[in-house]
């Protein structure tokens, strides 16, 4: 496995924090180059998740450390960006809620547990599966993509290895092969930097094309701190020219930047 290969870079304990950091950030540079090369995978995947959402779809990730907790990070950050419910996009881990914090002995190991996980959902037709592995390898991500794909669940997957167990368990795999790591196995590094750039874009992607953002704005953004509402109160006034308390108004009254603006917009046409 490619994940698994020596770093290009040997004695590390010997190099000054500078040549370090240095060397970290060379490596990090060809992330983004694996990513481009892959697009054409994720393209056709994303054709597929948003054909499917649209129906009522939901969207599902699993993985095992890292990879898991990344899929739970990218799920997590779609209601509040998007303004969706929680059960839109649902990311599990090996391990349960526990191994968020902690490594759970074995947890990735039993290929049957992804799919009884996904009970407690009750995962359907319409909705996607996508695995997130490194290594490609990992029975929790290949048991549950198996099965979800006998059961008629669309699947794809993240990997950055080619031609592993996982990628031919997915319908629509999405391979970005990074090369060693810095720390020769510690996916977490370009591996997982890979992994967030490609769940990026995926998740981006899918709202957009469901209409979840208007121009380049959060339209349906959570306004659930003093940040987020200040940003509301910009996008507000630069859409319809009003004054920020005016802005601040209209968000209270109707919620959400969309709501503001669409009722706002109503209610000059009507003073007009």
């Amino acid at each position: 496995m490619i994940t698994e290969t020596s770093s290009h870079y040997d004695e590390l304990e010997k190099m000054s924090v500078h040549e370090l950091l240095t060397n970290i950030n060379k490596e990090d540079k060809t992330v983004p180059l694996a990513v481009e090369k892959a697009i054409p995978q994720i393209e056709v995947l994303v054709h597929q998740i948003v054909r499917r959402m649209k129906e009522g779809g939901r969207l599902f990730y699993i993985g095992a450390g890292t990879s898991g907790r990344l899929g739970i990070v990218d799920a997590s950050e779609c209601p509040p960006t998007y303004g969706v419910s929680p059960d839109m996009v649902i990311g599990l881990i090996a391990g349960g809620d526990k191994a968020i914090r902690s490594a759970v002995e074995h947890a990735e190991d039993n290929p049957d547990q992804a799919w009884r996980d996904l009970q407690a959902y009750h995962i359907e037709k319409l909705d996607t599966l996508i695995g997130i592995a490194a290594s490609g390898r990992t029975p929790y991500v290949v048991g549950g993509l198996q099965k979800a794909r006998t059961e008629g669940v669309l699947t794809g997957c993240i990997v950055c290895n080619p031609d592993s167990p996982v990628a031919k368990a997915a319908e629509y795999p999405v391979e970005v092969v990074v090369g060693p790591e810095f720390v020769t196995g510690s996916t977490r590094m370009k591996s997982g930097t890979a992994q967030k750039l490609v769940l990026n874009m995926i998740s981006t992607s899918v709202m957009i094309r469901l209409g979840r953002v208007k121009g380049n704005k959060m339209v349906d953004m959570q306004l659930t701190n003093n940040k987020l509402k200040q940003r509301a109160v910009r996008m507000v006034v630069s859409e319809l020219g009003v004054s920020q308390e005016e802005a601040g108004d209209l968000l209270q009254q109707f919620g959400t930047v969309r709501g503001a603006i669409e009722h706002g917009r109503g209610l000059h046409a009507t003073e007009q």
